[in-house]
């Protein structure tokens, strides 16, 4: 399975209707997009990494489930309870803000504090004396991102909320999760405008660089002719 999920969003050129409407729809199409599953296998001491563009302040929910390879069954049977999963999560900066062992099923929850690209990384707890000794785990993920990772059964239940206050509810948060997308996109422009003007920036320097080196060599082989000859008294 590919390791990494999410849709890119295109920036359209702003000023122009059509502009905007086709931006619109892709954020929409990318909201609409933010839960994921997958399964992937492992093997023993395999880890499996997963990049998920998050904005900031935005709470992600994933759901895991792992499956042992029964060898005389030869198929997929559900784990042991001895097998667990590690799951370690990097922010944009490198910096560790979940690690923690589970159980060979479970579900793991974090809010991000910087927007970006944040690093999802599981790996078994399985070592060559195990059970789980030369075989292979399949292990089946659900992430959840923003307002998708909220149980609104639960939050109906338990604020005794009507059908109608619990939809204009989704609504708001649905509103506001959007807004966080948008001003994650916003920061994206901002951060690839600021690359390319440096990168402008250095290409300009460095052309004025072999501009000047090649007029330095050309006066220095001017005035070394020009000794050349006046040594032979050519001149």
């Amino acid at each position: 399975m590919a390791a990494e999920q999410g849709v890119r969003v295109v920036h359209m050129r702003p000023g122009t209707g059509l502009g905007k409407a086709m931006r619109a729809l892709l954020l929409l199409l990318w909201f609409a997009a933010r839960g994921s599953a997958l399964y992937f296998h492992i093997g023993e001491t395999e880890k499996k990494c997963f990049i998920e563009e998050i904005p900031d302040e935005t709470m992600v929910i994933g759901n895991y489930r792992t499956q042992l390879y029964d060898k005389q069954r030869e198929e997929y049977q559900p784990a042991t309870p001895g097998l667990g999963m590690f799951v370690e999560v990097k922010d944009p900066e490198d910096k560790v803000i979940l690690a923690r062992q589970y159980g060979s099923e479970g579900r793991f929850t974090f809010t991000s504090h910087t927007p970006g690209e944040h690093q999802i990384c599981l790996h078994s707890n399985s070592t060559k004396f195990s059970l789980f000794a030369g075989g292979m785990l399949r292990v089946h993920l659900d992430i959840q991102v923003g307002e998708h990772a909220n149980d609104y059964a639960e939050i109906a239940a338990k604020d005794k909320l009507s059908e109608l206050q619990l939809r204009v509810r989704q609504l708001v948060e649905q509103v506001e999760q959007i807004q966080k997308e948008q001003n994650y996109q916003r920061w994206r422009e901002e951060r690839f405008r600021q690359t390319s003007e440096s990168t402008n920036q250095r290409v300009l320097w460095w052309s004025i660089l072999q501009t000047l080196i090649l007029v330095a060599i050309g006066v220095w082989q001017m005035r070394h002719l020009k000794s050349f000859f006046e040594a032979k008294k050519l001149v």
